[in-house]
């Protein structure tokens, strides 16, 4: 899996980097977006794009993030292809705040 959509996510569902992705790996549910690892190209466009800093590439992942990579993909196949950015939640600008962003 190329990369990875961390914990960063959780209750902001930016979805910027969903715009700049040039194949639909992107899915999300109520509460985060996931990358589809059979999907994604590596292209890494979409890391810069996150303004949480969530995506990362799987080999730069701390130990403590490694288990996002299972969690990406087991949930992004099992949800709906998102190609448009969509309005964050409600919780997004704190949670930005929360994370130092």
């Amino acid at each position: 899996m190329p990369h990875v959509v961390t914990d960063n996510c959780v209750s902001c569902r930016f979805t910027d980097c969903v715009t700049v992705c040039p194949v639909a790996c992107f899915h999300a549910d109520d509460d985060r977006v996931y990358i589809d690892p059979n999907v994604c190209v590596d292209c890494a466009a979409c890391v810069p794009a996150c303004p949480v800093h969530a995506i990362a590439e799987d080999f730069d992942l701390e130990d403590d993030q490694e288990i996002w990579v299972s969690i990406n993909a087991e949930k992004a196949p099992t949800l709906p292809v998102i190609r448009a950015k969509q309005t964050p939640l409600p919780t997004a600008s704190d949670r930005r705040m929360e994370l130092g962003f």
